[in-house]
């Protein structure tokens, strides 16, 4: 910092109420301190104030940095045999899908807390109503395409479904 901009700073603390001013750059520092009278001459007849100036250079900007040495690699250890996990099979279900002929949300039942139209054991008539299919805000039924006993619901209440996808499972009779 140039000692022009210093002399701008003093006359900036000696005219304003400021009791301290610190500017720090890349390259220096500089602090201006006012003294109250008193504080300057040690007595009470004293009439203006004291100002002090200390300017200090950086001479580095880059922190110092410590490296630790690296940590020894670790020693191979002997392999144990893991035992794999069994992936559980899927039961083989046998019977014939049903499925969605439109995308939209799956219910079971005509509204909610009513019975389902169909339980798992349940035999079923070519035409009976099995669940609905909402879709566009409309309800629509979806029937049995064959008689038979239903095995399994591939979908849970409230779901959605999309085209073609599986609902029941259903063993014709």
């Amino acid at each position: 910092m140039n000692e022009e901009t210093i002399r701008k700073l003093v006359k900036l603390v000696e005219s304003s109420d400021i009791e301290s001013l610190t500017v720090k750059n890349w390259f220096s520092n500089v602090m201006i301190i006012k003294r109250s009278p008193e504080v300057s001459n040690g007595s009470n007849g004293g009439s203006h104030g004291h100002i002090t100036v200390a300017k200090s250079h950086v001479t580095s900007t880059l922190p110092t940095i410590e490296v630790a040495a690296p940590a020894p690699a670790p020693q191979p250890m002997q392999a144990m045999p893991q035992p794999q996990p069994v992936a559980p099979q899927p039961a083989v279900v046998k019977g014939k899908e049903i499925k969605s002929p439109m995308v939209g949300t799956f219910y079971t039942s005509p509204e909610p807390g009513a019975p389902p139209f169909v339980d798992i054991g349940a035999r079923i008539t070519k035409g009976q109503t099995i669940c609905i299919i909402e879709a566009m805000k409309l309800m629509n039924e979806i029937e049995a395409e064959f008689d038979g006993v239903v095995v399994k619901r591939m979908v849970e209440n409230a779901q959605p479904v999309e085209f073609g996808q599986a609902l029941f499972i259903v063993e014709p009779t």
